[in-house]
C-alpha cells in the first residue's frame, strides 16, 4: 500500500481553504457590527464589538498585503 502513494513534503499539506477563511472573517466582522443594534446600555460592549471587528478586518487586509508582496505563501 505505501508504495502506491505519492511522496510529498509536509509543507505541501496546507490546512483549509484561504478564500473561505477570508470570507468567514469578513462575515464574522459584519455580524459583530450588526450586534451594535442590541438592547445593552453600556458602551463597553460597543467598544469590544467594534474592536474585534476591526481586528478581524485588519488581519484579512494584512494577509492580503503580505500575499501580494510575496512575503507569505
Amino acid at each position: 500500500m505505501a508504495g502506491s502513494e505519492p511522496v510529498t513534503a509536509p509543507d505541501q499539506h496546507r490546512p483549509g481553504h484561504r478564500k473561505a477563511g477570508r470570507i468567514g472573517a469578513v462575515l464574522s466582522a459584519l455580524a459583530l457590527l450588526a450586534m451594535l443594534c442590541g438592547n445593552h446600555e453600556g458602551k463597553v460592549e460597543d467598544i469590544w464589538l467594534v474592536g474585534l471587528a476591526v481586528l478581524l478586518l485588519a488581519i484579512v487586509v494584512g494577509d492580503a498585503v503580505l500575499r501580494r508582496s510575496g512575503l507569505r505563501s
